[in-house]
């Protein structure tokens, strides 16, 4: 980690020398001299760092050193980026001078020199505050270097640059199959044990006797860390007879301490989908056991520490009200555990180290699967042999190296590893402290950081990868080159770190498996990632009797628990004035606020701010000008955002998703420039976007836009001012549409321009009721998406129909999910069928359309001409209609009576991938079409409150019952689902 920090420091120290030479001018008066000597000084620290990080696992002494550098080169970090900070406000005020207001501000990448001509008598006063800060910074590192002597360091002759070296790309990360090689057997043991038929358990009851009771069997795997628990119960509860098997499926990461509350409420998060609204210890195990009664539920309750009998015996009077069959799988490194939460002995799985050839199975998939030349293999066969004979049978242990040796090709760096003097280290658990090290060293000092910054998050936490890379940004963990993306950079990050197996569990998009959206760190990975932060990283529980933190140290933090009357947010944090980010996850907000102003006045050093409940936003913000990334998403209370919040030039992420009582933006967004993520998703109350937002021409995520001519004076004039912000991705949402003055003036020939934006794959279209009808269909056609548009949503459109004059719902050939929702007014759809990549459609609320006839499948009129079948009643497809479509929706067509049929020749099909179907609250339809009854893919029929639908195919009284007998999943009921949304 230090060694990552200097060479941050070095590249800032340069930038300033550099450019003084350039520009002949004074930097900071007073303070030249420090510079210089700051930048010798730094240089001579890094050449002897590297030594030093690898001596501190054996001497504290060094270890104490290190801490002192990392301390005084993040306090050097915060005095150079409030300079940086000074010159960059200082160049806006200058464009803003220059420029015309509406044109938009380039991006400013602060330089350090500045003509002095452009400072007044205060802003030479803040000079030399910072050149005093600067000199007094200078005689710590002073102090510092003059200790290199003492401690006798070995210099390094061979300083790489920090820069990263991205692996070769690679189509997927590692299948993770191999996992469970050698453990086949206690796959199939515990499974058998999960589905037996054996309904009889024994219970501790605290003492040395154990008490019979009926059910839920407990059954417990037991082994060191690193060998492969979880991974073997993750196969277990993934598994699809196993699943099938159960009513319910819960997942919960107990580790330490245990808390049968918090357990209790993640099961009930888990089986009702959301968090308890519950609080009182005693309600919420009352709610658990009527959650839980009859339902035949499997559990794994993984990573359970406690040999306490009484700390289990609430949460399992609650977990016995399961219906028979019901089962416990608990993860645990002792057999006392097992025994003390009552499992049998017969009962408790212990996992055994793996065999050398096992071992050394897994590591050639890792490590050698990209080498096909065998001639290469073998050369490295013997020397892998030996690294894994090191690894002493752990799993974890034996991916960790293979990742790391996968993309070295020459012996001479497997030789490095082999003969490492890590190998002599037994900090932590025995066999697993030198091959994480050995990884960890492996990467380039930014990877380091943002592989450390990791350990501010709680253990088995999911991690959001794309937020994730935005808290990296606030850090200035990324380094870009030219034009590139930082965005992507951190991609190029988060990629490198998982093929080091430093991340896994990963979560990919359902519909693109390459892309992961989430993932989680290995337990002891992450153990080891606070092992090497000590204090600077920490996620502390408000519930905790003694709850402390070093003072000073501490640069991430977060607040974990339930705040409460007595339970208050803890009162010294607003005394940790060097935290660099504080996270206070959304679970806090119930009970309690914390004090705005003191966070703001005192904190003025941190970067990332991320869920603090606050009530109010106090002017106070504007002293934060480090900060980067500020979230308040979900907070319950806050109606405005202040305008000092305009003046934090440095911000890049802003969040207020969910913000339900957030009524506007602040006027003078505007100059927030440097913001890339503006995320306002889910804001039905924001009115009008305001003036200014053109000028944020960095953006790449905004959430929503509201269009609102004529509502506001303070609001963009329209929705043109989309056209300047050219690098917006992901997901867009357009609310208040429908008023054609939307569009811009008459006499203006630039035009409302979304197509150009290819990096848009979500894109959302909601009309205002309020607006004139005859304005809709105007406001659509104008609205064209990019051709690389995946997912669309058009709703409360009120047009009699959806097929604008340019077809350009057509030329989307990558849409894969299209919704229409109330459109009520549409009585014909386009051609839906010619969507060639379309997998799921959604019509609800067309109460208009009468009849899907063949213009739904994608046949036009001229077509039907063409099919020479004007006598019969159905037309021939001669293509395949809906090629991709795997689920059809269709809820609350109350007019909807006839579905066409559609002859079908030349070996075409329709809809050939359908899996699901469903029709919901439309009750005039008659029949279904014979391409619908005679599918072959069909998985799962659902039918709602659609009366002639149920009577005509209803099991036993259905005269057409056995057209449709042939789908496994068949079910009717009186009453659909709700309806999925709303204007």
């Amino acid at each position: 980690m230090a060694e990552a920090i200097v060479s941050t420091i070095l590249e800032q120290l340069a930038s300033i020398l550099v450019e003084q030479t350039a520009a002949e001018v004074r930097l900071i008066s007073g303070a030249e001299e420090e510079v210089e000597n700051l930048h010798r000084r730094f240089h001579l620290i890094k050449a002897v760092v590297e030594d030093a990080e690898k001596r501190q696992m054996k001497e504290n002494a060094v270890r104490v050193w290190l801490d002192d550098l990392k301390h005084a080169s993040y306090d050097m970090e915060d005095v150079l980026d409030e300079w940086n900070t000074a010159i960059r406000k200082l160049q806006m005020k200058r464009s803003s001078r220059d420029t015309n207001a509406s044109q938009p501000v380039r991006t400013v990448r602060p330089s350090f020199i500045i003509p002095s001509y452009w400072f007044s008598p205060g802003q030479l006063v803040r000079r030399h505050d910072i050149a005093t800060k600067i000199k007094n910074l200078d005689k710590k590192v002073d102090n510092i270097v003059r200790d290199i002597n003492a401690y006798g360091f070995i210099i390094s002759r061979e300083q790489g640059s920090g820069e990263v070296a991205l692996r070769p790309s690679t189509t997927s990360f590692l299948d993770e199959s191999y996992e469970v090689r050698g453990r086949e057997h206690l796959q199939i043991k515990v499974a058998n044990l999960l589905m037996s038929g054996s309904e009889s358990s024994t219970v501790s009851t605290g003492g040395s006797s154990q008490v019979p009771t009926q059910l839920p069997i407990i059954i417990s795997i037991t082994g060191m860390g690193g060998i492969g628990k979880t991974t073997l119960a993750r196969l277990i509860f993934n598994d699809n007879v196993v699943s099938a098997h159960f009513d319910k499926k819960i997942w919960v990461c107990v580790s330490e301490p245990f808390d049968d509350i918090r357990i209790a409420k993640a099961i009930l998060e888990s089986l009702e989908g959301k968090a308890p609204d519950v609080v009182e210890s005693q309600n919420v195990l009352m709610q658990l056991r009527e959650s839980i009664e009859g339902k035949k539920f499997f559990l794994v309750l993984d990573d359970v520490w406690t040999e306490e009998p009484q700390n289990w015996e609430r949460l399992w009077g609650c977990l016995r009200c399961g219906s028979k069959g019901s089962r416990i799988l608990v993860t645990t490194r002792k057999v006392k555990v097992a025994i003390a939460i009552g499992t049998t002995k017969s009962n408790i799985i212990p996992i055994e180290l793996l065999s050398d050839e096992d071992c050394w199975s897994i590591f050639s998939q890792v490590a050698l699967s990209i080498r096909s030349d065998i001639e290469e293999y073998k050369k490295f066969e013997n020397i892998g042999r030996q690294i894994v004979g090191k690894c002493k049978g752990l799993p974890l242990a034996v991916k960790t190296l293979g990742s790391l040796l996968r993309f070295k090709g020459k012996i001479e760096e497997w030789q490095r590893v082999l003969e490492s003097e890590l190998w002599e280290l037994e900090e932590v658990d025995k066999g697993l402290l030198g091959p994480l090290l050995l990884s960890y060293r492996d990467l380039p000092p930014p990877l380091k950081k943002c592989f450390l910054y990791c350990a501010i998050f709680p253990k088995d936490s999911r991690l959001e990868k794309d937020k994730l890379i935005r808290l990296w940004m606030a850090q200035d963990y990324l380094k870009v080159k030219g034009r590139e993306d930082i965005e992507v950079v951190g991609e190029e990050y988060f990629e490198s770190l998982a093929m080091h197996s430093l991340f896994q569990d990963f979560e990919r998009s359902e519909h693109d498996g390459r892309k992961i959206i989430r993932c989680k760190m290995h337990d002891i990975v992450h153990d080891f990632s606070q092992f090497l932060t000590k204090t600077e990283c920490s996620a502390l529980d408000v519930n905790k009797s003694r709850l402390q933190l070093p003072c000073w140290k501490a640069r991430h933090l977060m607040i974990m628990g339930e705040m409460s009357k007595e339970v208050p947010f803890p009162s010294f944090v607003y005394n940790e004035t060097k935290l660099r980010s504080l996270a206070v996850p959304r679970r806090l907000y119930y009970k309690r606020t914390i004090a705005s102003s003191k966070l703001f006045d005192r904190l003025t050093c941190l970067r990332s701010i991320d869920g603090p409940p606050v009530r109010k936003i106090p002017k106070g913000i504007k002293k934060l000008i480090h900060l980067r990334y500020l979230a308040f998403g979900w907070n319950p209370w806050i109606k405005e955002l202040p305008e000092a919040l305009c003046e934090l030039c440095n911000l890049q992420t802003l969040d207020v998703s969910e913000c339900s009582y957030l009524k506007r933006l602040p006027e003078r967004i505007g100059e927030l420039i440097n913001l890339r993520h503006l995320i306002n998703s889910w804001h039905d109350d924001l009115s009008y976007m305001p003036r200014g937002m053109e000028r944020l021409t960095s953006l790449r995520t905004l959430g929503s836009f509201v269009a609102s001519r004529g509502k506001s004076s303070k609001a963009c004039s329209s929705l043109k001012s989309l056209n300047k912000l050219k690098h917006l991705e992901g997901s867009l949402t357009l609310r208040g549409l429908g008023n054609e003055r939307d569009l811009g003036d008459d006499n203006d020939d630039e035009k409302v321009d979304l197509k150009s934006k290819m990096k848009l794959v979500d894109l959302h279209l909601r009309f205002d009721s309020t607006t004139k009808t005859k304005d809709h269909r105007v406001v659509l056609e104008c609205l064209q998406p990019p051709p690389s548009l995946e997912k669309l949503g058009i709703y409360g459109y009120e047009g009699d129909t959806i097929s604008p004059t340019s077809d350009w719902m057509l030329s989307l050939t990558k849409l894969r999910v299209l919704t229409l929702q109330f459109c009520i007014k549409c009585e014909c759809l386009p051609l839906l069928g010619k969507l060639p990549c379309l997998e799921t459609l959604t019509l609800e609320g067309m109460s208009s359309v009468k009849r899907l006839g063949n213009e739904f499948l994608g046949i036009a009129e001229d077509d039907q001409a063409r099919a020479d079948q004007a006598e019969t009643a159905s037309s021939i497809i001669r293509g395949t209609a809906f090629p991709r479509l795997e689920t059809l929706e269709f809820v609350g067509m109350a007019k909807w009576e006839e579905w066409d049929d559609c002859e079908i020749t030349g070996g075409k099909t329709i809809m050939p991938r359908l899996r699901h179907l469903s029709i919901s609250r439309s009750p005039e339809l008659k029949a279904l079409p014979d391409y619908i009854l005679g599918s072959t893919s069909l998985d799962k029929l659902s039918i709602y409150s659609s009366h002639h639908l149920k009577a005509r195919y209803n099991n036993q009284t259905g005269p057409d019952w056995p057209k449709i007998s042939h789908v496994p999943n068949i079910r009717f009921t009186l009453h659909g689902p709700a309806a999925q949304g709303s204007l």
